[in-house]
């Protein structure tokens, strides 16, 4: 999750970052550097995906220090990875990234301007299925709820990618997850239910309960019960085996800004993530 404010240093651009996004861009190194270990001893073709790219580089609020995105982690990690594919939205941001050197002149890195819900799908997924001994870990990290749910569900049927995902609880709570429904806006709706696939997120977030005047009335539940019901929805609908307990990401005031999920079909891969998690969840904000 990054701030909306930006940093210029000459014709480049740097979002600033909190603490807790340096967290996850730790943990997301950490865990891909285990994945390529292993991989690289089986007899696999293995990518990076990154559906929300970025710029490559982000500026800490804490430390006024410069810090490598997820992207440019990720190719720095010895063994590499045999193919990359960094997808954004954002022109300025693609056109950034490209021009880092670790990119430039690499044909296993491609860079790619659109949007990941349809990017990932057509043109990315296809190129990393099982039956062709391919396999990819893929980091979905949207900025709030631009990602659509067939994007995961599609992965997980896969059942060649392993994915770490940005679950945005706090652009849910302002745009959808009120405390009454229906209060919120028809595009906070319509937005929620494209990440969630389904209204079924309303029986998540709400209970029905009847008042003394004998009126039933919709009581908004807490984020645990809107995470574990989401946690469900990958294992028992997008197929996805293995579901630790997800990490929350945190801002300054200490409220939970995003939960940082991970699945796949792994026994092995949970068994690190998990380890990884709580490794970092214990540094505290």
């Amino acid at each position: 999750m990054v701030n909306e404010r930006s940093w210029n240093a000459g014709q480049l651009s740097f979002d600033e970052i909190g603490y807790w996004t340096e967290i996850k861009l730790d943990i997301v190194k950490d865990y891909a550097k285990e994945y390529s270990t292993i991989l690289a001893k089986k007899p696999f073709q293995y990518a990076y995906i990154d559906g929300f790219a970025g710029s490559g580089v982000h500026l800490s609020r804490d430390t006024q220090e410069f810090v490598l995105g997820s992207p440019l982690n990720a190719l720095k990690i010895k063994p590499p990875f045999h193919e990359y594919f960094l997808v954004d939205l954002d022109g300025d941001k693609v056109e950034q990234l490209r021009s880092f050197p670790e990119i430039k002149d690499r044909p296993e890195v491609h860079v790619i301007h659109g949007n990941c819900n349809q990017v990932l799908l057509e043109e990315v997924f296809p190129k990393v299925k099982f039956e062709d001994y391919r396999r990819a870990l893929c980091v979905l990290d949207p900025y709030g709820l631009q990602l659509n749910w067939e994007v995961i569900e599609v992965a997980g049927r896969m059942k060649s990618i392993e994915i770490f995902l940005n679950f945005p609880i706090m652009d849910m709570n302002r745009n959808a997850l009120w405390r009454k429904p229906e209060l919120a806006s028809q595009e906070g709706r319509v937005r929620m239910t494209a990440f969630w696939g389904n209204e079924s997120w309303l029986n998540a977030a709400y209970q029905q309960q009847t008042t003394l005047f004998g009126d039933d009335e919709a009581i908004k539940l807490g984020n645990k019960q809107v995470v574990d019901a989401f946690s469900d929805r990958l294992k028992k609908v997008a197929g996805f085996k293995y579901v630790p307990e997800p990490i929350p990401m945190r801002n300054s005031m200490n409220a939970v800004i995003y939960y940082l999920f991970f699945a796949s079909q792994q026994p092995v891969a949970s068994t690190i993530v998990d380890y990884i998690f709580k490794k970092y969840q214990n540094r505290g904000a």
